[in-house]
């Protein structure tokens, strides 16, 4: 082999170097997008999270002031919610106590 032929050097052309270029650059652009996004949607989950326990704590204020009750959230009005269904599940155990007897 001569010298020629040994230091011969295989490559794309430029177009195909650009090309490749490119797309790399695009895709190391999703790639940082998507990642950002993880980074926002995890403040976001943190934020829903607070957000959540606040109304949680309205809810258990409200309900210590006014009892069980459901609120019309566009005048504010309030109606009781019956016990009863909860008292009735007891109520079914019981009965089955005492026929067991």
């Amino acid at each position: 082999m001569s010298k020629k032929e040994e230091t011969k050097v295989n490559k794309i052309t430029d177009e195909q170097l650009s090309s490749v270029n490119d797309a790399q650059a695009k895709i190391n652009d999703a790639i940082y997008r998507l990642g950002m996004l993880e980074i926002q949607k995890e403040g976001v989950k943190r934020g829903f999270e607070d957000l959540s326990k606040e109304m949680e704590d309205i809810k258990k204020s409200l309900e210590k002031e006014y009892g069980a009750v459901n609120i019309d959230l566009k005048t504010g009005e309030y109606t009781s919610i019956e016990k009863e269904e909860e008292e009735c599940s007891d109520c079914d155990k019981k009965e089955e106590e005492k026929s067991d007897k």
